[in-house]
């Protein structure tokens, strides 16, 4: 049930991309931005009329709201984020969770009531300019999609250095790091609940047409996407403590790795093609490998904790191989900001500042120790295997919301007006 419209690319004009999206704690690939639907027209004839106008007005405001901010929302707006920006992601966040209740009626009982309306989103990763299905679980989908987009949004903003009052280097502050951990597991959370509680409630055929913006491994991929910055924000605030040890650390950076991993390998055979898809592509590329920069980093002084030569010849290897990988991710850096849209690093803080520093200059010094106590045979030319551990951080337990009470309403109006009705008839 449900059919499908898919608008091939560049022949509406409706997706507006920016050319440079500024600079780029947490990559948001773009917002899919709905376009309008007569809830009347298709619904006049099954439901009250208050109930359809709710439905408009509720869907209405999100059509204006996300119209108005989507091609901008992604930009940096150093001086407005704090006095307007983050208000915008609140409101709009606000309205899509407003409407979900009532649009969750459109199911209620299994009701066909689900088939009967269009539902149109512009696509951003997908080679399909916009796509139409009429079936409400695809809206419920592309509703979710936007609330974790937007807290991705809402986190970026939190985590992009800010020139502190007593004038040193931009920082990001201790409460807004803390914030954003919760964002993203909130932001987790929904698309946790697409993947396992929506995506299950689509038929096969649609399934296979949705775009590739909600298709189930971009929605897996950007879930762990949430969990693994929020441990890179762990990891940051690990090396800022003088409580936190070496394996707390190296811990916290061995399941950044597997995070990034997991993301990897379930967008790697999707078609992610064009400028936003692409360019997700990338960040996780980049991701992953600096992840593995800082775990290998971790894991080579652990090792040089050893008092044999054999962990010291590990050491060594597992340094450099952090040395490699932080080399690495700098070119897969780079490559993620010149792809379009154009977007730029903001200025070092956190795990990577620290690391950028520290890597360099530790494998420097321990492989010349090394090199000068050990025979070359002594020392491991292959770098030893991270050590594996269960991931702690989970998305958030998210449930969809219980369908409006102005359903039970509905259904009370229509069976009084059956009784009624019934009545007149036998007179």
């Amino acid at each position: 049930m449900g059919c499908l419209v898919s608008t091939p690319k560049d022949t509406v004009g409706n997706r507006r991309r920016p050319a440079n999206i500024g600079e780029v704690s947490v990559y948001v690939p773009g917002l899919r931005i709905p376009k309008p639907v007569d809830f009347s027209q298709s619904l006049g004839d099954h439901l009250s009329k208050s109930l359809v106008e709710r439905l408009s007005a509720l869907r209405t405001r999100i059509v204006v709201m996300a119209g108005q901010e989507g091609p901008t929302i992604t930009r940096t707006r150093r001086k407005t984020a704090t006095q307007h920006g983050g208000s915008t992601l609140a409101d709009l966040q606000q309205a899509l969770e407003d409407y979900l209740p009532v649009l969750l009626g459109l199911m209620k009982d299994g009701s066909q009531l689900q088939h009967k309306v269009q539902f149109v989103w512009v696509n951003q990763e997908d080679d399909a300019e916009e796509t139409a299905m009429s079936n409400a679980w695809y809206e419920v989908l592309s509703i979710l999609h936007l609330m974790a987009m937007l807290s991705f949004s809402q986190a970026n903003l939190l985590l992009l250095p800010r020139t502190s009052s007593d004038g040193y280097q931009p920082k990001v502050t201790e409460e807004s790091r803390r914030a954003s951990i919760d964002i993203f597991i909130k932001a987790a959370g929904y698309l946790d609940c697409a993947v396992r509680h929506v995506h299950p409630q689509l038929p096969t055929e649609l399934k296979r047409n949705l775009p590739v913006d909600l298709a189930e491994g971009v929605l897996r991929a950007l879930c762990l996407q949430a969990l693994g910055q929020g441990v890179d924000i762990q990891l940051g605030m690990a090396i800022d403590s003088t409580k936190a040890t070496l394996a707390v650390k190296r811990r916290l950076a061995c399941e950044m790795v597997k995070y990034w991993q997991q993301a990897q390998d379930n967008i790697m055979n999707l078609p992610l093609l064009n400028g936003w898809g692409e360019k997700h592509r990338l960040f996780v590329k980049w991701k992953y490998v600096e992840a593995k920069a800082a775990a290998y980093y971790y894991h080579g002084l652990i090792l040089d904790e050893g008092n044999t030569e054999k962990f010291h010849g590990m050491a060594v290897a597992a340094l450099q191989a952090a040395d490699e990988y932080f080399k690495e991710s700098k070119k897969a850096c780079d490559a993620f900001h010149a792809a379009p849209p154009l977007s730029r690093n903001p200025p070092l803080w956190g795990t990577m500042k620290y690391l950028s520093e520290k890597i360099p200059k530790d494998t420097s010094s321990k492989v010349r120790i090394n090199r000068d106590l050990y025979s070359h045979e002594k020392i491991m030319e292959t770098a030893p295997t991270l050590p594996d551990f269960a991931l702690a951080l989970k998305p958030d337990e998210y449930q969809l919301p219980p369908v409006d009470p102005s359903w039970n309403m509905e259904h009370m109006n229509k069976g009084q007006t059956g009784s009624n009705q019934l009545r007149n008839d036998r007179r």
